[in-house]
């Protein structure tokens, strides 16, 4: 396919992820609007899928991920009619085994192991460099989605949080927090749950661009265009070094060791409190966030 004849075959407006190729770059498009791209199952797996069919197909260079609609990402789902955490689905991260017919930590555990840490130390290895491109609410499994990427560019309109130490639970499951943003910044991010601003988010460090909103679409497909002039290999390569600095100050172990922290956390609301996430439900957390 062309720029003047993009690819968008197999991926109808009721699908959760979309997919679309101009050119050298690919556009996966969270598509749950409705529910401010709140991430069920079903979702995660074609966002998988997506991210896979960029990396075999030789004529994507770039991948570009964005979220339809107001938001980028509210984050996991936890209370929308979709919400498909119960089900068994081919799994593809790990070796695992499925969580749907088990209980308590062995579910928990053996779930979070494969969508959410597994799924995203994977896309974070995808061999081409990936763009998120950020409006609105980038929340707790928001962040994850955006950290994973390469390169971030965020409208002026859109915010970062991740408001789970209010359910007892230390962060999200991709514990990037320390790397990308200082760990002082990290602990005030966590510790108070309040929103930070696109343009805080730029100065700590942890996005690269801040653009109009009306101007974010042109402005990210502008920066993966330019990335794309570049050799696919060389690319790859470099993506891998930089990765493999990350590693080597201690990304990956940091993140096993705050996983079995975040299962503690797990665990311990299970026998305290209402549910295995302190009994905070969406509207809980809107209450407790003053929004």
């Amino acid at each position: 396919m062309t720029a003047e004849t993009p690819d968008t075959s197999g991926t109808p407006a009721s699908e959760p992820v979309l997919y679309e190729r101009r050119g050298p770059v690919a556009y996966v498009t969270l598509n749950r609007p409705r529910y401010r791209n709140a991430q069920n199952s079903a979702m995660t797996y074609a966002l998988d899928a997506a991210f896979y069919r960029a990396s075999e197909d030789n004529e994507v260079k770039v991948v570009v991920l964005a979220g339809a609609g107001e938001h980028f990402s509210a984050g996991h789902d936890i209370g929308t009619p979709e919400r498909d955490a119960h089900l068994p689905f081919e799994r593809r991260a790990g070796l695992w085994w499925d969580h749907s017919d088990k209980a308590g930590a062995e579910s928990r555990f053996a779930r979070e192991s494969e969508v959410y840490l597994g799924m995203c130390r994977r896309w974070r290895e995808l061999p081409k460099p990936v763009v998120a491109s950020v409006q609105g609410a980038c929340v707790a499994g928001g962040l994850m989605l955006a950290w994973v990427c390469d390169l971030i560019v965020a409208s002026d309109d859109a915010f970062f949080a991740d408001p789970v130490v209010r359910m007892g639970i230390p962060g999200v499951e991709y514990f990037a927090h320390p790397w990308v943003m200082p760990p002082r910044i990290a602990k005030e991010f966590l510790f108070t749950g309040d929103r930070m601003s696109a343009r805080r988010a730029y100065e700590v460090g942890m996005v690269n661009r801040v653009v109009e909103r009306s101007e974010l679409a042109v402005r990210t497909s502008e920066l993966a265009e330019r990335i794309a002039e570049m050799p696919r290999l060389g690319l790859a390569l470099t993506k891998r070094a930089v990765n493999q600095a990350e590693d080597l100050q201690g990304l990956h172990t940091g993140m096993d060791s705050v996983f079995g922290l975040h299962h503690l956390a797990h665990a311990h609301n299970a026998e305290t409190a209402k549910d295995s996430l302190g009994g905070m439900d969406v509207a809980a957390m809107k209450k407790k966030a003053g929004n």
